[in-house]
């Protein structure tokens, strides 16, 4: 099944100049970017993105520093189509918490702050990378960041070898 999925290289990931290994990961992987674009994430967008879910799951103190954590600069959102692509992106980022993330996954490979860590100094996790947790967030979340005009429809030699 085709999908597309919401990818957020947060603040962190541009500050360190890893826009260009992170996107190559999903390149490598036969995944297709249809919409890129670079951001400041203002109070809006992100208390769109970050909802009140989230301070009812978590607290209102996590929801909180996810919402500074993504206004401290600019962002990269993209969205990522391909077969399966929310699970396949899912499986490049890694767990949300760095600490849990294998090598070789992006969280695994430039992140390494632990749950326990950023809730003792009252810090958000810097996770680097927000990627959409299933079909219906990918369905919620892509509108905030992108309209339709914005996603471009294109042809891969991936496609061509998965249409022979």
């Amino acid at each position: 099944m085709i999908q597309r999925t919401l990818v957020l290289i947060k603040p962190e990931g541009v500050k360190n100049a890893l826009v260009g290994k992170i996107l190559t990961r999903f390149e490598d992987a036969g995944l297709k970017i249809v919409g890129v674009k670079m951001l400041w994430a203002d109070e809006e967008k992100a208390g769109q993105h970050y909802t009140q879910d989230i301070a009812d799951k978590h607290g209102e103190r996590v929801r909180n520093s996810l919402l500074e954590y993504i206004q401290e600069g600019p962002i990269i959102a993209m969205v990522i189509e391909g077969v399966e692509a929310i699970a396949t992106v899912r499986k490049i980022v890694g767990p949300t918490y760095p600490n849990e993330a294998a090598p070789g996954t992006i969280r695994g490979d430039f992140c390494h702050v632990s749950r326990d860590y950023a809730n003792k100094k009252k810090i958000p996790v810097r996770n680097m990378i927000h990627a959409s947790a299933n079909e219906k967030d990918a369905k919620n979340e892509i509108p905030i960041w992108f309209s339709e005009s914005d996603l471009h429809t294109y042809k891969t030699s991936h496609d061509m070898i998965n249409l022979s």
